[in-house]
C-alpha cells in the first residue's frame, strides 16, 4: 500500500524537526515486544527487559496501548511545541488529551486483533479493563498512564538519555544543514527507503496506515528516533501537523564504547579511580556492580559517585530497588580525545 502527502509552499515552510522523548518511549517499548532480540539494540534490551518484568510493566498500561504491530494510541505522541521538548511537557500534553481523542484511539485499538508472539503480552482481561477505564474515566486513566510512562522512562531510557539525545540531535543538525545546502525536497527524499519525494508529494510505500493531507493539518513534523528502525511511524490527527518518526542516522554505533586514550589525561586531573568508574559507566551500572568490576569497596565507589554527580559527570536513576549511575554528555566529552567529536 502507498499513501501520498501533498505539499503546498506553505506546508514546506512549516516543515520542521523535533526530538521527542515520547516517540522514544513508544518506539522502544514496541521494540521490546518483538519475539527476538533487536539486532541494533541487543545490549540495551538485555539490560532493560529484566527491569521491566521486575516492575510489572509487562502487563501494564503501555502494553495495552502499544500493540506489537499496527495502530498505537495517537494520544501518546502529542505534537511537540518546541524542537527539544521535555518528557514532563509531553506528559502534561497527554494528560490534557481531549476525551474525544481518547475514545477514538481506544475504539480503533479494540477493533484490532491482538498480535501473537509478543515478548511483552498483557493478559486479555487486564488489557480490556484498562481500555474500558480510558473510555469511562479518561482523566483518571491518563494519570495512571503517565505515571507508568515515568516509571518506564526511569527504567528503560533515562540512564541512556544523554547518549540517545546526542544521536538524535546530531541527526537534526545534519539534516538542517542539508536543507540549507540542498533544499527540503532532497532531505525528504532521503529520510528512509520507504519514503519518496516526487513532484510536490511525499510518498510512503509499504504502509498499512495511509497518511494524507485530508486527515492532518498543514506542514510536517519530522522526528528522528533511535528505536524506530527498520520502519517509519506516522501520526495523523487534525488539526495537528502530520508526524513522521524515522530511524536516525548512526544508530549502528549508538551502543559502542566511548572510552579512549583520553582517559589517561582525565585520570591526571580527577584521579585514576574516578576515571575508571567513568569508563565503566559506558552502560548504566549500580554501585555494587561497579565495586565488583573495579576492585573498589562499595563505600569508596559511593563516595566517588557522589563527587562525580556533584560535578555533573554522572546521573542517578532508580530502577526498582537499585540505583543505576550513567555518564553524562559532559563526561563523554572528557573521555573523547582532542580533535574527535562525541
Amino acid at each position: 500500500m502507498e499513501s501520498g502527502l501533498s505539499f503546498s509552499a506553505a506546508d514546506l515552510a512549516q516543515t520542521r524537526f523535533a526530538v521527542s522523548p515520547m516517540w522514544e518511549v513508544v518506539t522502544s517499548f514496541r521494540l521490546l515486544r518483538e519475539p527476538t532480540d533487536p539486532p541494533l539494540h541487543r545490549s540495551w534490551a538485555a539490560q532493560v527487559r529484566p527491569r521491566l518484568s521486575g516492575a510489572g510493566l509487562d502487563n501494564g498500561w503501555l502494553a495495552a496501548l502499544i500493540p506489537g504491530h499496527g495502530f498505537l494510541a495517537d494520544f501518546l505522541n502529542p505534537t511537540p511545541t518546541t524542537p527539544f521538548p521535555t518528557l514532563a511537557s509531553e506528559l502534561a500534553a497527554i494528560r490534557a488529551t481531549p476525551p474525544a481523542q481518547v475514545l477514538q484511539d481506544i475504539g480503533i485499538l479494540t477493533r484490532k486483533e491482538p498480535a501473537g508472539g509478543d515478548r511483552i503480552s498483557p493478559s486479555a482481561s487486564a488489557g480490556r479493563s484498562r481500555l474500558r477505564l480510558l473510555r469511562e474515566a479518561p482523566e483518571v486513566a491518563l494519570e495512571k498512564v503517565t505515571d507508568e510512562i515515568e516509571t518506564y522512562w526511569e527504567i528503560a531510557l533515562a540512564p541512556y538519555w544523554a547518549r540517545i539525545r546526542r544521536l538524535l540531535e546530531a541527526d537534526v543538525f545534519h539534516r538542517a544543514r542539508q536543507v540549507a545546502e540542498h533544499g527540503s525536497a532532497r532531505v525528504l527524499g532521503e529520510l528512509h527507503e520507504t519514503v519518496r519525494w516526487d513532484d510536490g508529494t511525499l510518498h510512503l510505500v509499504r504502509r498499512h496506515c495511509a497518511l494524507t493531507r485530508e486527515e492532518a493539518g498543514s506542514g510536517l513534523l519530522l522526528v528522528p528516533s533511535a528505536f524506530a528502525w527498520p520502519r517509519v511511524l506516522t501520526r495523523s490527527v487534525a488539526p495537528d501537523p502530520p508526524q513522521l518518526a524515522y530511524p536516525a542516522r548512526g544508530i549502528g554505533s549508538l551502543w559502542e564504547p566511548r572510552t579512549s586514550s583520553a582517559t589517561e589525561a582525565v585520570a591526571a586531573v580527577i584521579g585514576r579511580s574516578r576515571t575508571l568508574l567513568l569508563a565503566e559507566l559506558d552502560t548504566p551500572t549500580s554501585t555494587t556492580q561497579l565495586a565488583a568490576h573495579c576492585g573498589l569497596s562499595a563505600a569508596g565507589v559511593s563516595q566517588h559517585l557522589t563527587a562525580l554527580r556533584n560535578a555533573g559527570l554522572v546521573t542517578a536513576h532508580r530502577a526498582g530497588r537499585s540505583v543505576l549511575y550513567a555518564r553524562t554528555s559532559v563526561a563523554d566529552a572528557l573521555l573523547t580525545p582532542a580533535g574527535e567529536t562525541v
